[in-house]
């Protein structure tokens, strides 16, 4: 009876192990906004709506992170895993690590993109 509270802790990480790749599958990568308008003969309405575009492509972009980052949870705390299982969870958490910094990289990169359009919409407008 002493080793029935490791053995079920055990089982409990091997089906959360088990249930991960379902939940892989289950992270939609939101699609990036379409070309920024041209910020030098941009109308306002077109750069409100590109900002919109941008704003609803964060957060989308911070539901999958959120979901990136759910994916592979960790053990129980004093659940004993095989080296198998480490592997496996150790290989989990580097695709998890993976999605998470591409998807940062790419908000980054639209953040930037519309700022550039954003920066010569405000410097065209200065000029008029």
């Amino acid at each position: 009876m002493i080793r029935y509270p490791r053995v079920c802790a055990s089982l409990v990480a091997l089906g959360a192990l088990a249930a991960a790749p379902s939940s892989f599958a289950a992270c939609e990568y939101p699609p990036k906004p379409g070309q920024f308008p041209d910020g030098t003969t941009a109308t306002l309405e077109q750069m409100v709506a590109a900002q919109k575009g941008v704003k609803q492509f964060m957060a989308a972009m911070d539901a999958y992170l959120k979901c990136v980052d759910e994916e592979n949870p960790p053990a129980p705390a004093g659940t004993q895993l095989t080296d198998a299982q480490k592997k496996e969870q150790d290989a989990r958490e580097k695709v998890r690590v993976q999605k998470h910094n591409a998807a940062v990289t790419d908000e980054e990169t639209v953040a930037e993109s519309f700022n550039v359009q954003l920066h010569a919409y405000k410097d065209a407008q200065a000029k008029k």
